[in-house]
């Protein structure tokens, strides 16, 4: 490691109340991309961390898209010969309702006392300003007690991640030679627990879509034509009930193409991590695994496809009686893919299952919002086995590689626009409340993520 280190260190432990004011600063602003209202908080957020990166050496400026707008920042590091990371975070938050459900205003961040000490609550304090502001701390303590960082640095923040990123594949393209860089670290993900940090190696994609149903010319009066016409909601989730079978292996056709099996050194180490299933699902108020039958909860859940209903309505829903057989029927789809399946052979095997299963006098047309493949980063790299290095020195105990049932789709657009690779070192909790009111961010966490991405500059400049 380099001399610096040690003081670096020193600095951000003697810094960290300024740390934890500079986060709750930004999250003070709610920049939530899905509401036009917002989009001048979205563009003070951007300005916000601009002028952070100024303060500590960057090059950095805002940049228009098509929608909220993009930060860029460069630092030069040593020099040309340094190693060149490109560092990406996302500035925008989800919505906050139901704000009922909030034991503090989500824009108002509150600093309260949990199980592993003060924990910060407001919208966004771990998704993602909370991860960013680890690395922007790392880069402010290498700033005070070096002069910079020991690598070259880009930084890439956007502002529509929590809407899908709709922007960033064409900023990407227009930008490419910009933002080479040799490896992306993102901050996006978590720790196995509060003591074990953790590097996720795999995430699954996914193909979201709506399947619409229609069978009669209009809605029809049940007592007339019951009996007589097709009701399609009855048709729809007849389809939709066959989607798997006994066993919990889904019947879309071509589904498995490309699937892999987990090898035995994978099944092993995850075995040693003792995930309590049982606990995990107490705490949502359920007992009862599902999934496919003779598998092991974290393979289901990180190595093994799922297919998901994620809503479903037609004919009447409002309060009282309308005795009404439906016209149209619709769905909500979502299939968590991994690595190996291609989403466009999916989206054709869905297509395949409903019209199978469709009466000659019905129409149906399948709907596609997104698609994105699953991801495997190479565990052996240099990257990940210097971030392991840094995790375990900072944490006296070695990083768990883990995969992630979700989806980071920046980290496909990275590889498929610059040819980078992602560097995933993640700091949240599963019980930090993501998306959902009061989420919140340890203080723990965020010091120590600070302290192991200062780590990791180190190691890979060493």
């Amino acid at each position: 490691m380099t001399q610096p280190l040690p003081a670096i260190l020193a600095h951000l432990d003697e810094t960290a109340p300024a740390a934890r004011d500079r986060l709750i600063d930004w999250l003070r602003i709610p920049s939530i991309s899905a509401q036009p209202a917002h989009a001048a908080d979205c563009r003070r957020a951007a300005d916000w961390v601009r002028a952070e990166l100024e303060s500590i050496g960057f090059t950095a400026s805002v940049r228009p898209t098509a929608g909220h707008p993009v930060v860029v920042a460069h630092h030069p590091g040593p020099g040309a010969d340094a190693p060149h990371l490109l560092f990406y975070g996302h500035y925008d938050v989800q919505p906050a309702d139901p704000l009922e459900l909030w034991t503090s205003p989500p824009f108002e961040p509150a600093v309260v006392e949990g199980p592993h000490g003060p924990r910060v609550v407001a919208r966004g304090a771990v998704d993602d300003k909370g991860q960013c502001r680890m690395w922007l701390d790392a880069f402010r303590a290498w700033h005070a007690v070096a002069g910079g960082p020991p690598c070259r640095v880009t930084v890439l923040i956007e502002g529509e991640e929590e809407i899908g990123s709709p922007s960033l594949d064409a900023f990407l393209a227009a930008n490419k030679d910009e933002l080479k860089a040799d490896v992306a670290v993102i901050s996006d993900t978590g720790m196995w627990d509060i003591d074990t940090p953790a590097i996720t190696t795999s995430l699954r994609g996914m193909v979201y879509g709506q399947i619409d149903v229609r069978a009669a010319s209009r809605d029809l009066h049940s007592g007339m034509y019951g009996g007589s016409a097709r009701n399609v909601l009855n048709l729809l989730t007849q389809i939709l009930g066959g989607l798997q079978d006994e066993t919990g292996r889904i019947q879309i056709p071509g589904f498995y193409d490309g699937v892999k099996e987990l090898t035995n050194a994978q099944r092993v180490e995850w075995d040693r991590l003792g995930f309590d299933e049982a606990a995990y699902l107490g705490d949502i108020g359920l007992s009862i695994p599902v999934g496919e039958r003779g598998r092991g909860a974290l393979e289901r859940m990180w190595a093994r496809p799922t297919a998901d209903i994620n809503g479903i309505w037609g004919g009447y829903t409002g309060d009282g009686s309308k005795t009404v057989i439906a016209a149209e029927a619709h769905a909500k789809l979502s299939c968590r893919l991994v690595p190996g399946q291609d989403p466009a052979k999916v989206v054709e095997g869905i297509r395949r299952f409903v019209a199978d299963r469709l009466p000659a006098d019905c129409t149906a047309e399948v709907q596609v919002f997104s698609t994105t493949p699953g991801i495997e980063v190479p565990a052996d790299s240099r990257w990940v086995q210097a971030a392991r290095r840094a995790l375990g020195a900072e944490y006296g105990r070695p990083a768990v590689l883990m995969g992630c049932g979700g989806s980071i789709p920046v980290v496909e657009s990275l590889k498929r626009l610059l040819g980078l690779d992602s560097l995933l070192v993640g700091f949240g909790l599963n019980d930090d409340q993501v998306h959902s009111p009061n989420e919140k961010f340890e203080l723990r966490c965020l010091h120590q993520g600070a302290r192991s991405h200062a780590r990791l500059l180190a190691e890979i400049a060493g």
